[in-house]
């Protein structure tokens, strides 16, 4: 029995069970072994690449500080700041460079491509990173800081104003000839003895409140680049006279003088030179490997990007100025009566127009009203701007479109409420039909609306017969029989 039983086990053992096993077992070898080489690998570096083109405005500073900030608490390798920038406002900077000298994550300007520049307040973002780089042909510097709506005035509040001759000829005024003359001198100094001075120091005239204001502000400024250029190592001296004096250079002279790091081509010379060096972060100093660095550019969010074309100071000032760019003009060319006329007029055609559109929606015009309004508004916008900034009829054309369609909008809402009649009261009842409810003879209950209602008529009815109201007697309706074909029919010939 024993042997019998071994048999029939052994024949149910198929080679093709046995190759199937012998796959398996080598399929998860090498899934161990493929795993076990990724877990190996190292995963591939990341950095970001990052866009400062245009002024430094708060859009800008929001987005540069948001992604520094992200790439940051990431953990990624680089992040790297493309630069073109005439500059911009002092508080939008310090936003960047704070974000900046808070990330644990090493932050490389480039200013770059080929003729871009980074003046003003970008020269202080460079100043504040880890690494600061230029493409040739480009420039820095010219720091000094200025007031919005106005330069800066012809003289340096920062030199020291001597007397001034007056002064001297009023503290040692020159003798006078007469004996009278001397006489009566001479009596004023027995009198009232001339006050002690200190006739061996120069003093310095006190400087005007607008002199002291700009230098506070410069001297701040100096203060400020030279803390960001001690915390990098980079030349002070000459960052502070880039403040002082605004003072310019070249990529080869920034270079040269210690102002950078070093001139790269483009990107992936930038990588190239600055692998292995040593840079102090917010959390400690960290060797940068860029050698096979993956790269992401992260652009600003359309809100920003439209914020900044808007906060563009060409843009800005053009757009303040379409309005009345008439009126500007007159100011600018006394005399030439017609432009500013024409702004005057065109701002008044428009103001009509849209007073007319506005009517249309609360008189019965037909559509008059509404049709000139927006004639003499489309009239007026297109005169309002001279000939060089008019603006395209296409975009005249659009929105006087838009304009119709919503008026047209209105006018039908308008019919369509006037076309049903009353809503409320007996007035809004009559002529609505109805369903018999209960009827007895010449009276009884209809159903009208929705709600059950006392009723007579002028013949017996039945229940579910259709009717209509022909008039409301108290709380009584005075129905007759309408047509068998709905509730929208008319009355029946005989009942018409």
């Amino acid at each position: 029995m024993i042997t019998a039983r071994f048999q029939r086990n052994s024949r149910q053992i198929r080679p093709a069970d046995i190759f199937a096993g012998l796959f398996a077992i080598g399929a998860a070898m090498f899934g161990l072994s493929a795993l076990a080489q990724n877990a190996a690998a190292p995963a591939a570096k990341q950095g970001v690449i990052l866009t400062l083109n245009g002024p430094v405005s708060p859009p800008a500073a929001d987005y540069l500080a948001r992604e520094i900030a992200a790439a940051s608490d990431a953990g990624k390798e680089l992040i790297i700041i493309e630069i073109d920038t005439p500059g911009g406002l002092v508080d939008s900077m310090k936003t960047i460079i704070k974000a900046i000298l808070a990330s644990d994550t090493p932050v490389a300007t480039f200013v770059s491509p080929q003729g871009a520049r980074s003046a003003s307040a970008g020269l202080y973002i460079m100043y504040s990173a880890h690494i600061s780089a230029m493409a040739p042909a480009t420039n820095t510097g010219a720091a000094t800081p200025i007031e919005i709506g106005g330069g800066p005035s012809e003289d340096n509040p920062l030199e020291d104003k001597k007397p001034s001759d007056d002064a001297d000829e009023v503290t040692n005024p020159e003798p006078t000839s007469g004996g009278d003359a001397a006489e009566e001198d001479e009596d004023t100094r027995t009198s009232a003895p001339e006050p002690l001075q200190d006739r061996g120091r120069d003093t310095a005239a006190p400087l005007s409140s607008d002199d002291a204001l700009r230098a506070k502000v410069i001297n701040d400024s100096v203060a400020y680049i030279r803390a960001l250029a001690e915390e990098r190592g980079r030349n002070a001296d000459w960052a502070e006279s880039a403040v002082r004096e605004a003072v310019s250079v070249t990529a080869n002279q920034a270079l040269e003088l210690g102002v950078i790091d070093l001139i790269a081509d483009d990107i992936d010379d930038l990588l190239t030179q600055i692998d292995g060096k040593t840079v102090a972060t917010a959390s400690g100093e960290k060797v940068i490997a860029s050698a096979e660095l993956k790269l992401e550019r992260i652009e600003p969010t359309m809100v920003e990007k439209i914020l900044g074309f808007i906060a563009n100071p060409n843009v800005a000032v053009i757009l303040m100025s379409l309005g009345t760019t008439g009126i500007i003009i007159e100011m600018w060319n006394p005399g030439s009566i017609f432009p500013g006329v024409v702004g005057v007029v065109s701002l008044a055609l428009m103001g009509i127009g849209a007073v007319l559109i506005v009517l249309e929606a609360y008189t019965p015009t037909f559509g008059v009203a509404g049709l000139t309004g927006m004639a003499l508004f489309g009239v007026g916008m297109y005169f309002l701007f001279p000939e060089s900034l008019r603006v395209s009829p296409s975009v005249i054309g659009t929105i006087l479109a838009v304009a119709g369609a919503l008026l047209g909008l209105i006018f039908y809402a308008l019919v369509a409420s006037r076309s049903h009649g009353p809503m409320i009261g007996a007035d809004a009842i009559r002529k609505r039909e109805g369903v018999v409810d209960e009827w007895d003879g010449k009276d009884g209950w209809v159903i009208v609306e929705g709600e059950r209602w006392r009723a007579r008529g002028d013949k017996p009815l039945q229940p579910g017969d259709k009717v209509r109201v022909v008039e409301v007697d108290g709380l009584v309706l005075v129905v007759k029989q309408a047509k068998a074909g709905g509730l929208l029919g008319g009355l029946q010939p005989s009942q018409a």
